[in-house]
């Protein structure tokens, strides 16, 4: 398995697709690793050059001292793609991945072509809500907010439906370095980029689910509202719609990746 020696961690890697087409950057959500974005690859890996990358903290990327920063997330995003000779990408981030994806449009606007920003905000959660959080992983673990988590991340028919992805997810989940989440989860918890994101000059496309309690539809709102020229579209599904909606999740992201 591919690992890039960043210059203060290990970064853990896959790319796949032919070698001429243009990159497109999957970045997981907070408490995911890349396995999250398995359902778009056999679609996507045809048209395009995806990497796929373990943010720090999570998967089999190396876990560093935090609290983390959204800009420090982003940067090793940057140090990746010079690690890969990838130069001008397409990004698409999830959640916390999407407000990596935000910092690098607002701050290497050069590095991105086209950008998707799905189940996120611009502002997630309080602070509140997020120290809450930390402080259930430091006295139970994972498994403490596991379920809960599940809960949020899928719709109840979604879960009654298909136990078995549930179960998967929930494990790779619970498999995360405390450390790691819990620094993660200062990123997303310290990050707002309300005032910031008019800013945005890339074309972009907003992905919402309709029953994300997460990041609502109103959150997506906003962000298209006010990034100009973006596009909106909301799926039947929670917060990882990618894993809920998968065919037509890679279908709007194709669609708009290939528009001119």
């Amino acid at each position: 398995m591919p690992f890039a020696q960043l210059p203060d961690v290990l970064i853990h890697y896959e790319l796949a697709g032919p070698a001429g087409a243009p990159a497109l950057v999957f970045s997981n959500s907070l408490g995911a690793t890349l396995s999250m974005w398995d359902p778009q690859l056999p679609a996507l890996q045809k048209q395009f050059r995806v990497l796929r990358y373990d943010t720090r903290g999570h998967g089999q990327s190396r876990v560093t001292p935090g609290p983390y920063a959204i800009e420090q997330l982003a940067r090793d995003v940057l140090a990746l793609l010079d690690a890969l000779e990838l130069h001008r990408v397409y990004f698409c981030g999830l959640s916390m991945g999407g407000q990596t994806g935000m910092w690098l449009a607002l701050n290497a606007p050069t590095r991105l072509s086209k950008l998707i920003l799905c189940d996120t905000a611009a502002k997630i959660g309080t602070p509140e809500m997020w120290n809450s959080r930390i402080e259930a992983v430091e006295r139970g673990g994972m498994k403490s907010i596991s379920t809960a988590v599940m809960e949020r991340w899928f719709s109840a028919t979604y879960r009654a439906n298909s136990p078995e992805v549930v179960a998967t997810i929930k494990l790779i989940l619970e498999s995360i370095d405390p450390d790691g989440y819990i620094a993660n989860c200062a990123a997303v918890r310290d990050f707002d980029a309300r005032e910031t994101i008019a800013a945005i000059t890339a074309p972009t496309l907003v992905i919402a689910g309709t029953h994300d309690a997460a990041t609502t539809p109103g959150d997506g709102h906003y962000l298209a509202d006010h990034i100009k020229g973006a596009r909106y579209v909301e799926l039947n599904a929670a917060h990882l719609s990618n894993m809920e909606d998968p065919a037509r999740f890679s279908s709007e992201v194709s669609l708009f990746l290939l528009s001119k």
